[in-house]
């Protein structure tokens, strides 16, 4: 970290930090007890299971979230002395991780609705060219943004970012609301048993996937709105608020509702295993991973 002067001219530039320190503590704050919440449901559903491509996913979104918050901590807080070249490392490691962190939950988005989509190869293979061409985007655009980071010209560029993702985040919404709605429509005319349990199977997948496009929609605007000439330039406390609000959500959009786009699938998969051995299989259709539970039979 660049050495700062003690003078009243840099108080509010060293209020600010410590300020942002606090929201950044609360964030990882929220991460662990988030983990210790889930953590009974975790070892359940994740660690006795069969290990899939779903299960390393859920594994590395869920921890790499305490280490994150930690280096955000050790960036921010004035009283940690760092060199230009450490705290440099630190900025390349959290902004690499939340890119490569997106590209992750993007995968999860994929998987749910080529399930969801019964698997259809059409919609997988659209689905994985646009994930391809707005991922690589937005790993080019970060490259150059930690490139010339130090110039002072990234707010374009991250903006950038968040708009291609933001534009991913919708269309994926778009595809989701729509094969819920049809699949709804085609439960009417099915019997009540199945009907209601297929229904239910939707409802949790856009119940969850709702909740966690509203946070990244929350994260997105008021990334975007910080990011404006005047909110960067100012030090008012609406400002700083609005930063810490920013750190927090974004940190539950990655390391909390992330996980539980998972995490929720495979807890109603239980519960419809406990009630019915028959209906297992309906799961199939709505995520792609089968998950194995450890009941009196062999599911």
């Amino acid at each position: 970290m660049t050495y700062v002067s003690n003078g009243p001219s840099s108080w509010p530039t060293i209020n600010f930090n410590i300020f942002f320190t606090y929201w950044t503590i609360a964030a990882g704050v929220v991460v662990v007890y988030d983990w210790a919440l889930t953590l009974g449901r975790e070892i359940e559903l994740i660690w006795r299971q069969r290990w899939s491509l779903m299960t390393v996913l859920y594994l590395i979104i869920r921890y790499i979230g305490i280490p994150f918050s930690v280096v955000n901590v050790l960036e921010t807080m004035p009283s940690v002395p760092l060199t230009d070249a450490v705290s440099a490392i630190m900025y390349y490691a959290v902004n690499g991780t939340i890119v490569t962190l997106t590209a992750m939950l993007g995968v999860i988005m994929i998987a749910r609705l080529h399930a969801m989509y019964q698997g259809s190869r059409a919609i997988l293979i659209f689905l994985v060219v646009v994930f391809l061409a707005v991922n690589i985007a937005c790993g080019v655009i970060s490259a150059i943004d930690l490139k010339y980071a130090v110039e002072g010209n990234e707010q374009l560029l991250f903006s950038m970012v968040w708009i291609l993702n933001t534009v991913w985040e919708v269309l994926i919404l778009c595809l989701s609301v729509w094969i819920a709605v049809k699949h709804f429509r085609e439960l009417r005319g099915l019997g009540p048993s199945t009907g209601s349990t297929m229904g239910d199977c939707f409802t949790v997948l856009i119940q969850s996937h709702v909740l966690y496009f509203a946070s990244f929609v929350s994260v997105s605007c008021l990334q975007l709105v910080a990011l404006s000439p005047e909110i960067l330039n100012s030090m008012s406390i609406g400002v700083w608020i609005l930063q810490g609000a920013v750190q927090i959500l974004s940190v539950v959009q990655m390391f909390v509702l992330g996980p539980r786009l998972i995490l929720s699938v495979r807890e109603y998969h239980v519960k419809l295993v406990a009630h019915s051995d028959a209906e297992t299989g309906l799961i199939s259709i709505v995520f792609q991973e089968r998950v194995h539970v450890l009941t009196s039979s062999t599911v």
